[in-house]
């Protein structure tokens, strides 16, 4: 039997650690914008494209990996913050659900800390955009719907 394609794909935006602190973290880095500002733009944007979105903020690594496992989603859009730089079980739990994923970050962090410039995402995401701030979100959604119509799973726009 064939999979009936969704006409509303589900995307789940998952935002990674400290990302709750947005606005008053280190704004010269990422900005005065807080989340539920970002969070609003990502619903306005998603409701635009004719997608479902999900939004959570997690700040436990298993508990990121629990919701990535589950795959109650088409694709995903994550900063995984952090854990871009330290996790090879998001990166493997990535792998495992096969779903296309792009990569989100709100500062360019090629051009930071040398630490920071190394991501175990990139190699399974189907993209990365970092360093565009709040648009990098936005961006992401787009590309998401777009490689979704690629494959066939939803039609264009």
């Amino acid at each position: 039997m064939r999979k009936k394609k969704n006409p509303r794909p589900r995307v789940l935006v998952l935002h990674g650690p400290n990302l709750n602190l947005l606005g008053r973290r280190e704004t010269s880095i990422y900005g005065t914008k807080s989340l539920e500002a970002i969070n609003g733009e990502i619903v306005s944007l998603a409701s635009e494209l004719k997608m479902d979105v999900s939004i959570l903020q997690l700040n436990s690594e298993g508990e990121i990996l629990d919701v990535i496992q589950r795959g109650e989603y088409d694709a995903l859009v994550i900063n995984p913050a952090a854990y871009t730089h330290t996790s090879i079980a998001i990166r493997d739990a990535i792998a495992a659900v096969r779903k296309p994923t792009v990569e989100v970050h709100l500062s360019n962090i090629h051009k930071r800390e040398e630490f920071r410039r190394r991501s175990y995402i990139a190699e399974v995401a189907d993209g990365q955009i970092s360093g565009l701030g709040s648009e990098s979100y936005l961006l992401a959604l787009r590309a998401v719907r777009s490689l979704l119509s690629k494959r066939g799973d939803i039609p264009s726009l």
